[in-house]
């Protein structure tokens, strides 16, 4: 398994190996083949497929596009995971998707596994009828492996709705008289999409943040007081206070993270600084988030890159270069762009003392060992950007069932299936030792060996 997964799940295993009232009645030897066993089911994915599409291009031009689509474990459930289409797409890279995707679905008790796709493209370079092109040769590529039953795949960077619609209607015209709806999710609304989809992993982004500095404090402030839990009590230290939050990444999940932050009555907080692919924009009296969401709706996704553009868009702010949102003297940090953004050579520049991971593996395994060594609270990606996947369970069950959910009704069993995952894992987290992220891949990692074990897979 690549990096940071791989070696934390490893970790895991072993902490649980010594830990007797986890699956006591394997005892001696048996007990250490069964974890070998564990560690190299869970370090491999069951199928990397991959494919090089044949493109014939709107300008005239024929090109073979890499694309992938792993499938990590299925052990829970049938295959789950997003589709990115992005230059930087590698097969290690979707590889270690997949697998945080199988922990993730464990973690916040979805009944899936694990996947993950990916193709090799710029969207930004292709026409429309490319795209769809793109999309529809891939589910001609892959139509054996995905399917409502076997692999869902859904949006991820560089995909929305609109692909997912041309992807599901290329699955249908493939097998005529199967069910469809549930092949892909994150849908539009009007071809069988759930409501609150394109919202719910921006949304679960900032209630994780939310929930912890507002309810879970609140509720436990007595008991996390008595801890000498050095997260404990970099929490406490920024509870009750005016905060200030800074955004790398403003795209679908990283705006409605800053539009639920901006409009956030529970918390004293204003977000200070977003960025995106260009520029970071900084305002220390706190950015009118509505108005740059608005702005980039307009502007095929991106952010004013000068004073005319800010004045057009009617917001105060400083431009200042893309990188630089990422050190500057905040209070909590949403990592919400791209995997590896903290990493050894500017680990010792982030200041933030709570950091948020609203991307997939935003922090390498080093950096993320040096900044919770220093007592960061670090909310990991597992915990905090699951909405988009709890609410694509929900579009799945409500195509099986042909009858919908309100948004209201998405939103409130969202936040109830997060706050039962958080109820869990936070008393373990401030109770011991452990980063938030062990804590919560131990969790997932004893959910997944039980029912391995159970179904004789170790032997």
């Amino acid at each position: 398994m690549a990096n940071q997964t791989g070696v934390i799940v490893e970790e895991s295993l072993n902490a649980l190996l010594d830990d007797e009232t986890f699956l006591p009645e394997l005892q001696g030897s048996s007990r250490e083949k069964a974890f070998t066993s564990l560690v190299s089911i869970l370090s491999t994915p069951n199928h990397v497929n991959k494919s090089f599409l044949r493109i014939a291009l709107e300008n005239g031009n024929v090109v073979r596009i890499p694309a992938f689509r792993v499938q990590h474990n299925n052990i829970l459930g049938a295959y789950k995971g997003g589709i990115r289409f992005h230059e930087s797409v590698n097969e290690e890279e979707v590889i270690n998707l997949a697998a945080l995707m199988t922990l993730k679905n464990a973690l916040h008790d979805v009944p899936f596994g694990g996947g993950k796709g990916g193709v090799v493209i710029n969207p930004r370079d292709y026409e429309v009828k490319d795209l769809n092109l793109i999309c529809r040769k891939y589910v001609q590529y892959f139509s054996q492996i995905i399917g409502p039953d076997k692999d869902i795949p859904a949006p991820d960077v560089g995909t929305s709705a609109r692909e997912m619609d041309w992807m599901m209607g290329e699955f249908k015209s493939i097998h005529p008289g199967e069910n469809y709806r549930g092949s892909f999710t994150g849908k539009s609304v009007e071809n069988g999409g759930s409501l609150g989809r394109k919202e719910a992993t921006g949304k679960g982004v900032y209630f994780t943040f939310r929930y912890l500095m507002h309810d879970f404090i609140k509720q436990q402030h007595e008991w996390l007081s008595e801890r000498e839990n050095i997260f404990a009590k970099t929490a406490l230290a920024h509870y009750d206070k005016s905060l200030t939050l800074a955004f790398q990444g403003f795209g679908n999940v990283g705006s409605a993270a800053a539009l639920e932050a901006y409009r956030c009555n529970d918390l004293n907080n204003k977000v200070v600084a977003v960025s995106d692919r260009n520029v970071t924009l900084y305002n220390s009296d706190g950015l009118d988030i509505p108005e740059l969401v608005k702005f980039t709706e307009n502007n095929k996704g991106d952010l004013p890159v000068d004073d005319v553009e800010l004045k057009e868009a009617g917001i105060k702010a400083v431009v200042k270069d893309r990188s630089e949102v990422l050190s500057l003297d905040v209070d909590v940090l949403f990592l919400v762009a791209l995997e590896n953004q903290i990493h050894k050579d500017n680990k010792e520049e982030i200041k933030a003392p709570i950091i948020v991971e609203g991307a997939n593996a935003p922090i390498t395994s080093e950096a993320d060992s040096y900044l919770s060594g220093k007592g960061k609270v670090i909310i990991p990606d597992i915990l905090a950007n699951a909405g988009g996947v709890i609410v694509s369970y929900f579009e799945w069950l409500q195509g099986r069932e042909t009858q919908f959910y309100s948004e209201e009704e998405i939103f409130r069993r969202l936040f109830d299936k997060m706050q039962e995952t958080f109820d869990v894992v936070l008393p373990q987290y401030f109770g011991d030792p452990f980063p938030l992220r062990q804590n919560c891949y131990i969790h997932s990692v004893m959910k997944i060996s039980t029912i391995l074990y159970r179904q004789g897979k170790l032997y």
